[in-house]
């Protein structure tokens, strides 16, 4: 397994360690100022620390317009971006380890078609009605889940699933899902629920609220810890499945219940966020051109630069457009693959094995 120069380095992986998780402590307190509505910095910070430590009037920062653009809007949007950055940059780490793929992201085994096909029948066949404004969110999560659970299952038809098969059965899945999607749109011709479809697709983080964030991030966090557990596995993962079993490894299992945590998480980042694309594309491939293959640094530095970037894709989806946003999974698109362009283009390295 090739190494980058800085890869082998404990106290410089300590210190981008360090130097990120400031990063994004001052990124939240700075993206918290930005919006379509002007508010003055130091009112926003007087309503957060009435907020946690109780500082202030509270007929004053506990109330009012600016509470609740600061209090209920802004923040929550800003920590939802964190879980979303996070569980989307871990799971492509994870993913491009599973199908030893460099191009593989959290969707690649069909999980963005099952979301897509979820979301379109909780609004073509009335199935918001009984589950209310979130039909979407909770339809698109148990579509991501059970097309992986499905991709599982074809997987291992006909003998144990590995890389390859898991693949296929996720590019199958995935176009017999857009299919029945299409399908239904075309067959139903409801504009408002295609439409609605459509927006869902591109994402947004307008819909955060603590609530769900109180679900979201822990969860996110949680996975990315069992994660971060796992890295030897995940390291054995790039050389093969032979060179693991010569080393006492069957990976077949392991790669198995990746799968389906990394599908779970997934599926909770779609509930609320929508699909959002590229991150966990990009992100991994920054994080290893510096640190190299080395999944016990390359997963939290992924996690830490993931709510860092999402973080600030959200403030430009706010900004860039005045008195409109942007669908966040279209900024990340129109960033994402440019830079990503660039850095294969500038910068060669080696994915693991014999790569």
């Amino acid at each position: 397994m090739r190494k980058n120069a800085l890869s082998g380095r404990g106290p410089a992986y300590l210190a981008v360690c360090l130097v990120l998780l400031a990063l994004l402590v001052l990124s939240v307190l700075a993206a918290v100022s930005f919006g379509t509505m002007t508010i003055p910095i130091g009112d926003v910070y007087r309503v957060i620390l009435h907020e946690l430590f109780g500082l202030g009037d509270p007929a004053v920062w506990g109330s009012g317009g600016v509470h609740d653009v600061v209090w209920l809007i802004r923040l929550p949007r800003l920590i939802l971006a964190i879980g979303v950055g996070m569980g989307l940059s871990v799971c492509g780490v994870v993913m491009q380890a599973i199908v030893k793929n460099p191009l593989a992201d959290p969707y690649v085994l069909g999980v963005s078609s099952g979301a897509y096909l979820g979301a379109t029948l909780a609004m073509l066949l009335g199935l918001g009605t009984i589950l209310g404004g979130s039909a979407m969110g909770v339809l698109g999560c148990a579509g991501a889940f059970l097309v992986s659970l499905a991709v599982v299952g074809l997987a291992n038809l006909g003998g144990r699933a590995n890389a390859v098969k898991l693949l296929l059965a996720g590019s199958a899945l995935s176009a017999v899902c857009s299919g029945f999607s299409n399908l239904f749109i075309f067959i139903l011709n409801d504009d408002h629920a295609a439409s609605a479809v459509v927006q869902w697709s591109m994402g947004s983080l307008a819909g955060a609220d603590w609530q769900s964030n109180g679900v979201i991030l822990p969860v996110v966090l949680a996975g990315t810890l069992f994660f971060w557990t796992q890295y030897r596995n995940l390291n054995l993962m790039l050389l093969g499945d032979e060179s693991a079993v010569t080393l006492g490894t069957d990976l077949h299992r392991w790669r198995l219940v990746y799968l389906l945590v990394s599908a779970l998480l997934v599926g909770f980042v779609v509930y609320k966020a929508g699909l959002i694309g590229f991150v966990g594309l990009l992100i991994p491939h920054v994080v290893r051109m510096v640190f190299g293959t080395d999944h016990k640094k390359l997963l939290p530095l992924s996690a830490l630069l993931g709510a860092i970037f999402l973080i600030w894709a959200d403030v430009l989806c706010r900004v860039v457009l005045p008195g409109n946003e942007l669908p966040i999974g279209v900024l990340t698109s129109l960033v994402g693959a440019p830079v990503f362009v660039y850095l294969m283009a500038r910068k060669k390295y080696g994915f693991g094995g014999g790569d």
